[in-house]
């Protein structure tokens, strides 16, 4: 594996025409002394602001990203490493035994023997400032521990959550061990309640603003390392248009209790055969307005025997390569019909993560998917006949149809 940097991918990507320049106003009072007498600016401050022209990539220009890229891709496939396919960002070289994932300006790449590492780098040296680390211990801000040896790879973000909690000045706390709270049920009640609503008063845009601010910095944390987050960030996202902001505090509270009570999370991929695994599941009618919450599990094991049984033996788990959890948009009529409907959402993300693997080359065949409900997957496989099948929303019917074609 190699990591590399480019320096400055933003800034050095001239316009192709100078009739695409762009133009902003500069106000003088933000020009240092020195800027503005080595260029001599004063003699064109005009109202207390000079007209700049822009002419290369610069931080905040929108189409800064769009430029830099197709600069890169026109000189990467100079050397013969051009796009997979259908995976943005996923390069391969034509005849060279090499594969890497660039995001913004951060590559990771997979290469069999120095040599080929070499031309990678050689190739990017002809027009950018490369940082290299040959030993691909971090990327996009993720440290990763390699042992070849076991066929391991750790995944970890050192103080990551000591630096947010010192941001959102979260005190120090009794221990914490669940991220959001849960509501013990009452089994064998004659009669289901709606909760009351919430009467307390809704929160203001300041608040909104930090709740926000929460979500977001924790949401990249919750999806690379630790996904027992993500119902309780999602829960907290979906609070903003339907609680008070009493409720939205207290969620926020206990999540960031229990962020600082297990501040170091780490996973852990083991080498397979980079078959996809998906396990759905769906909770019913447990959230706002009639929905449902669902849940999904995305690993990457061995192959299944085929043809696949139900009673054939799991494969061995690995760490996820995604987890869903997200409410499901529709109301659902039934438990049967919640787990259907989250199943079909989790397999149509499957649908670009096969594609990727193919095109890394790793062929895949049928992805197997686990349900814990036996009328959801007797539908789906055709053991189960429906009675009510208008009570089924038509997009269910995706998921029947790719069952049928294996």
């Amino acid at each position: 594996m190699l990591g590399l940097d480019l320096s400055n991918f933003y800034l050095i990507t001239p316009f192709t025409n100078p009739s695409e320049y762009e133009y902003m106003w500069i106000p003088a009072w933000v020009i240092p002394d020195d800027i503005m007498k080595e260029y001599n600016l004063r003699t064109k401050i005009k109202n207390g602001k000079t007209l700049a022209e822009i002419r290369t990539g610069m931080y905040g220009l929108p189409q800064a990203g769009r430029m830099a890229y197709k600069k890169l891709i026109k000189h990467l496939a100079a050397d013969g490493y051009i796009p997979t396919g259908y995976t943005p960002g996923l390069f391969k070289h034509i005849t060279r035994p090499v594969l890497f994932c660039l995001v913004v300006d951060d590559f990771g790449a997979k290469i069999v023997g120095r040599l080929h590492g070499e031309h990678l780098i050689n190739s990017l040296k002809k027009h950018y400032e490369v940082t290299i680390d040959r030993d691909a211990k971090i990327f996009c801000g993720i440290h990763l521990d390699w042992d070849y040896k076991k066929r391991t790879c750790e995944l970890h973000m050192p103080n990551y959550v000591a630096k947010a909690a010192k941001r959102f000045h979260v005190p120090p706390s009794l221990p914490e061990h669940s991220p959001h709270k849960w509501n013990m049920p009452k089994y064998g009640k004659s009669t289901q309640l709606t909760p009351l609503i919430d009467t307390n008063p809704r929160p203001n845009p300041t608040q909104i603003k930090f709740a926000q601010e929460v979500i977001g910095t924790f949401l990249y944390y919750a999806r690379a390392l630790d996904n027992t987050m993500l119902a309780s960030i999602g829960a907290i996202a979906t609070a903003l248009s339907t609680s008070s902001w009493l409720d939205i505090k207290q969620r926020l509270d206990k999540f960031l209790r229990y962020a600082i009570t297990h501040p170091d999370a780490r996973i852990q991929y083991k080498a397979s055969q980079m078959h996809l695994w998906i396990h759905t599941d769906s909770s019913y009618l447990n959230e706002p307005k009639a929905r449902s919450r669902g849940g999904g599990y995305f690993h990457l094991s061995d192959k299944p025997k085929l043809p696949i049984k139900p009673t054939d033996p799991p494969p061995p788990l690995n760490a996820p390569i995604l987890v869903n959890s997200k409410v499901i948009p529709n109301v659902m009529s039934s438990a049967q019909e919640a787990e259907t409907g989250m199943g079909f959402l989790n397999a149509r993300d499957a649908v670009p993560i096969r594609q990727t693997l193919e095109e890394m080359g790793h062929p895949q065949g049928p992805t197997p998917i686990q349900f814990d409900n036996i009328v959801a997957t007797g539908i789906i496989n055709d053991t189960v006949t429906q009675r009510r099948s208008k009570a089924m929303d038509m997009r269910f019917y995706w998921l029947k149809d790719r069952a049928a074609q294996k």
